[in-house]
């Protein structure tokens, strides 16, 4: 049994009638143990559809599913007393930027005590005791001295160290992360990523990375998910989408990597940008900039399909040349 099996979720805002579908019937699962890469453009749904399944989409949005299960629980239909239980322990978030999610107005070590009692309870020596071993573990030096610090007295590097260190505090099974590099320079970025991967393989938890870097999916998961204006476009063995990209748009992230771009003068960009509740195209949703598509495309969405070992949603998946096949 998956850890986390998500099946059709999606999250609509605006008008009942004519809603907006930030994230449309998107479908995947979470192995133990597994990390799991969300790749795609700012809009694509991505951060979202995380929000839902940790249960913090609050009205206008309206979030929904044929299942949303963790360990067999129903997230949807859990009573709120379980689900406070569950979230933040079993299931944890590190959020985008770390300056603002942090607290400015308590101290790093209050913030991560709270976390300790509300899951765990125990002595304030106890919850003092952790959150010292929480800041070694994930590289905070002096923690004697750092546990008693104000967010705004610490780097962006290390404020998104204690994001992590409140997030693992209660040891979840689950870790999603949301862009938790995007906020840092390069040589802190690479810090931040060796360490969640340390952290994941020494606690053995499950971990979805968020991001819009390929490169790092590339370095850190197992499977990726390709999402394109709140859809699944491309879902597989990061090796093979990496080596062999079915949909137009993974290939077109993929031409835009510097390593893609060898002998030319110029990185390749996809034109335009990620439709809006009021530019959405009819048809497949990517055909006003993918460079294969037909009067076909223009008039029938695609469903997401099977192609080989990959889930696909194109008319025309790319073969091992790169060119649209009729498979």
């Amino acid at each position: 049994m998956a850890l986390l099996d998500v099946k059709e979720l999606s999250v609509h805002f605006g008008n009942e009638k004519a809603p907006f579908k930030a994230v449309d019937r998107i479908s995947y699962q979470v192995n133990q143990g597994e990390v799991l890469g969300i790749v795609g453009e700012s809009g694509s749904g991505k951060s979202v559809s995380s929000l839902a399944v940790m249960g913090l989409i609050d009205f206008p949005g309206r979030v929904s599913a044929k299942g949303l299960e963790f360990e067999g629980k129903d997230l949807l239909s859990l009573p709120p007393k379980e689900k406070r239980e569950l979230v933040g322990a079993d299931i944890a978030m590190i959020f985008q930027d770390p300056m603002t999610s942090l607290n400015p107005a308590y101290t790093v070590g209050f913030q991560i005590m709270e976390a300790i009692k509300a899951h765990q309870g125990g002595s304030k020596k106890e919850r003092r005791e952790r959150t010292l071993e929480l800041l070694r573990l994930v590289g905070i030096p002096d923690p004697e001295s750092r546990i008693d610090v104000y967010p705004h007295q610490l780097s962006g590097g290390m404020s998104q160290r204690v994001m992590i260190a409140m997030a693992i505090a209660c040891k979840p099974r689950l870790l999603i992360a949301d862009e938790p590099t995007t906020a840092l320079d390069v040589t802190i970025q690479a810090q931040i990523v060796d360490l969640l991967l340390e952290l994941q393989q020494k606690e053995c938890m499950s971990l979805i990375l968020i991001t819009h870097d390929l490169a790092l999916v590339a370095e850190a998961a197992h499977r990726i998910i390709v999402m394109y204006a709140g859809q699944v476009v491309e879902e597989g063995r990061a090796e093979d989408i990496f080596r062999e990209p079915k949909h137009p748009y993974t290939q077109a992230l993929l031409r835009s990597l510097p390593e893609f771009a060898e002998g030319k003068s110029r990185l390749q960009s996809l034109p335009g940008v990620v439709p809006g509740k009021y530019d959405r195209p009819q048809g497949c949703l990517l055909n006003p900039r993918c460079l294969y598509a037909t009067d076909f495309c223009r008039s029938m969405e695609p469903e997401l399909r099977q192609v080989g070992n990959r889930q696909v949603k194109c008319h025309t998946p790319l073969n091992a040349q790169g060119e649209p096949s009729n498979v």
